[in-house]
């Protein structure tokens, strides 16, 4: 049942492997996890044994690298004055990730509260270190969040995040450069559709979007499509790899492949570096197919395009109304004894991502909202400027009432997409196994794709995870 590529074990694909989810056992993964990084930060934050102060207050620490979240700690203390919270950035997600895991191995220096992608959530929940939030009655917020991020926080039962904001995917693009070409992206609704609006922008000397292997961007698109390659058993014991036979995978793999074949998007610049914010600037990338959250980094890395770019739908393999999620974050609590600190940290957290007066502080500095009543809110949808951080308006989208398009987005994210207890990890190695595919093309997509499968795989078997195959 069991093959051996470069000395490394791993399963065939679509087959099912059992694991026991101890936590000595998982985290071997966190290990495996951690080579990745470079340095480790355990001491970034000390939470006392006890949760009480000597001036009475119970002190929460916060782990986030979220601009916006330390903007609600003045109007909480105000309100919760038997609380102070001290929000630290540990870094951003690996390097934030890596201090968390060498903290909790250590048992010593983990926050309170700590910022996780939705996509890595699983890790920490599947190990048992964060706690499942329905004790304090977030079980009842089912409502109250969009589908995508709500199934994003709901695992196995519990709910082990509240949710800090969404990524619904959604399809920026400069108007001047699309005009140019011909072509009306609101009238572009399928990917052959999108095929032949790329090739007419590449006429003008521009490429369409660009791509130069982003393992969270492929995972996107594929849930985009319909794809479910992973899942993770309900009792936590088995995980579920099968990239290379899902159809839905398939037809992105075979849609970007033809894409990259014909020259019609930009391999070479790597996203949120210098050129590729100085190539959206100048309409050389001329727009891109990523989150909600985009517009406050448009204003900053493409200020010349202010008035210039708009917001669509996203094209879908055959023009249906629907949608994923590329990004976002959750707030989850990590597994303590101290009651009075599990209380005032669930105070915060609810503050922060529940309560209405948290939310639009949050909102007002450039968060997109994970909540239902946000989103309907007639003064977010009728949002026709940014503000900087001087407090000067841009009409960057050209007076579009941008965030109607957002929240439609939002509202069309399917929820069947599940993530793996080792993400973080597996989208490290990915563009080692599918890069060649963008840069040197010395690989297919569905090749590189197919490795790194076996990395998935395999990282289970070396890690000790593996108990059977079922057949």
């Amino acid at each position: 049942m069991l093959v051996d590529v470069g000395g490394r074990p791993y399963l065939k694909e679509g087959r099912t492997m059992k694991f026991t989810a101890s936590k000595k056992t998982i985290a071997l993964v966190a290990a495996a996890a951690m080579l990745t990084s470079v340095a480790a930060c355990g001491s970034s934050s000390n939470s006392s044994s006890s949760g009480v102060t000597e001036g009475g207050k119970t002190e929460i620490t916060v782990w986030s690298w979220d601009s916006t979240l330390p903007r609600t700690v003045k109007d909480f203390e105000k309100a919760n004055p038997d609380i102070t919270v001290k929000v630290t950035n540990a870094g951003t997600n690996k390097t934030e990730y890596t201090a968390l895991n060498n903290a909790l191995s250590a048992g010593k220096g983990a926050p309170d509260l700590v910022q996780i992608e939705y996509y890595a959530l699983p890790e920490y929940q599947v190990r048992g270190e964060i706690e499942d939030l329905s004790q304090f009655g977030a079980d009842k917020f089912s409502d109250f969040y969009t589908p995508g991020t709500w199934a994003s926080v709901k695992l196995n039962g519990g709910v082990y995040a509240l949710p800090m904001d969404s990524g619904p995917m959604a399809w920026f693009y400069n108007k001047d450069v699309f005009d140019k070409a011909g072509v009306d992206p609101t009238r572009v609704r399928t990917w052959d559709e999108f095929y032949d609006a790329a090739k007419k922008v590449r006429a003008t000397g521009s490429y369409i979007t660009s791509d130069s292997g982003d393992a969270g961007f492929f995972d996107s698109m594929t849930w985009l499509a319909g794809a479910t390659p992973f899942s993770t058993g309900s009792d936590g014991q088995s995980v579920t790899i099968n990239l290379s036979n899902d159809s839905k995978v398939k037809t992105f793999v075979d849609f970007w492949q033809k894409m990259i074949d014909d020259d019609l998007i930009d391999t070479k610049t790597a996203g949120w570096s210098d050129d590729w914010n100085k190539s959206l600037n100048d309409g050389s990338i001329a727009s891109l197919l990523t989150g909600a959250w985009m517009p406050y980094n448009l204003l900053s890395g493409a200020p010349d395009g202010e008035g210039k770019w708009r917001v669509a739908q996203m094209p879908t393999p055959d023009g249906s109304e629907t949608n994923s999620e590329n990004g976002g974050s959750s707030l989850a609590m990590v597994k303590t004894d101290d009651k009075a600190k599990a209380e005032a940290a669930y105070k915060f957290a609810e503050y922060a991502c529940h309560n209405a007066e948290g939310i639009k502080t949050r909102v007002a500095g450039g968060a997109f909202p994970a909540d239902n009543d946000t989103l309907a809110s007639d003064d977010f949808l009728n949002m026709t400027s940014l503000t900087d951080s001087d407090g000067n308006a841009h009409e960057y989208f050209g007076g579009q009432k941008f965030n109607e398009e957002l929240a439609k987005a939002a509202a069309n994210v399917s929820t069947g997409y599940k993530f793996l207890p080792f993400e973080v990890y597996a989208r490290g190695v990915y563009s080692d196994d599918a890069g060649g595919a963008y840069t040197d093309k010395s690989v297919t997509l569905a090749e590189g794709v197919q490795a790194w499968e076996k990395e998935y795989q395999g990282l289970c078997i070396s890690a000790g995870l593996h108990r059977e195959v079922a057949a």
